[in-house]
């Protein structure tokens, strides 16, 4: 009786799962559809990126023109922009200033021996902090994200803490190169601390945002056996790689920020990356930047999710919504009431 019940489940939410098909939706664990070995021997997962990629080739056309010829050049061949020296001095003074001083709301997450921290910078905490306020509104930086998504609108910022206990790079999912989903989606940080070699930079595969012949095979032998994966991550659709099958793409080896304070790094993290294992005590701050939305619709803006209402006030609603949905009871984020960018570790 029980199999039975659980059968006629399935069949009940099939039409939700079809649905998902034409959305970023890239679970295939929990999504029978996205999940099957046979619909994705016969190419689902692959025909939902290639397509995917053409759509967001499309709106990169419409948004070349807001880029400088060097930046646009420079990403297409590496899938980030590098921006050093990315404040006047007087700015980013004044900024980091304000930040050792901001108290708000936020969220911290510990894997293994890393915690990460987040403070949404909504639109009452950037009223009270004009620094960031500036930040957030620079538009040639906002060009620059909705290019690497290739999307407008709705993108939510962060103050973002990394801190980080001498890891091992195995108690960490950070640690191992992968990309976050199927389709282009941006992510930034603007460093507001000098980030040394061996305290967990960034790294990214230059290239590795493209989509060729040698990737696409890729992606759909790790797509086969996705949904019974020993590796979480990869049931979760976020497929990792090891540095070593990177020559079997004609891909070179990660390159790694270590970078100075004032840096702004912004990426395709549907290519390869990963924060490198901190291999000291090490705290850093940055301001964390993301923007990720439906890779198969034609248009840019005009995203629920880009409406003031909720794009300026992303803390309420991100905490309503997994209220609603249950999610705050097993999520891996835990809210905190009040807390600076640089104080110890909560969590």
């Amino acid at each position: 009786m029980a199999d039975r019940l659980k059968q006629l489940a399935g069949y009940a939410t099939l039409p939700w799962h079809c649905l998902q098909l034409a959305t970023h939706a890239k679970s295939f664990q929990d999504n029978p559809v996205l999940g099957s070995r046979r619909l994705n021997e016969m190419g689902l997962h692959l025909k939902r990126r290639q397509w995917a990629m053409n759509m967001a080739t499309w709106r990169r056309q419409q948004l070349t023109p807001r880029l400088r010829p060097q930046e646009h050049h420079d990403f297409e061949r590496d899938g980030f922009f590098l921006r050093e020296q990315a404040l006047s001095p007087h700015t980013f003074a004044a900024l980091t200033a304000e930040v050792r001083q901001l108290r708000a709301q936020g969220w911290e997450m510990r894997q293994g021996k890393a915690v990460t921290r987040r403070i949404s910078l909504d639109s009452d905490v950037l009223a009270q902090n004009p620094g960031c306020g500036a930040f957030v509104q620079d538009q040639s930086v906002r060009d620059l994200i909705a290019y690497a998504s290739s999307n407008t609108g709705g993108i939510t910022y962060q103050l973002q803490s990394i801190m980080v206990d001498a890891v091992d790079p195995h108690q960490d999912p950070q640690t191992r190169l992968h990309a976050d989903t199927f389709h282009p989606t941006a992510k930034a940080w603007l460093f507001l601390d000098d980030v040394e070699e061996d305290e967990g930079p960034f790294s990214y595969v230059p290239g590795s945002h493209r989509l060729t012949p040698a990737r696409l095979d890729w992606e759909y032998e790790k797509s086969i056996g996705a949904a019974t994966s020993t590796e979480q991550m990869h049931r979760e659709g976020s497929f990792r790689i090891e540095e070593r099958e990177l020559p079997s793409l004609g891909l070179a080896p990660p390159r790694r920020f270590a970078v100075r304070a004032n840096t702004l790094v912004v990426a395709d993290t549907s290519g390869f990356h990963a924060r490198c294992p901190s291999l000291q005590s090490s705290h850093r701050v940055e301001i964390y930047a993301s923007l990720r939305r439906n890779p198969f619709l034609p248009w840019r803006g005009a995203h629920l999710f880009a409406l003031p209402m909720i794009c300026e006030h992303h803390m309420l609603w991100d905490i309503r919504l997994k209220r609603l949905m249950g999610f705050d009871k097993r999520s891996h984020w835990k809210f905190l009431d009040t807390l600076n960018a640089y104080d110890s570790p909560y969590i």
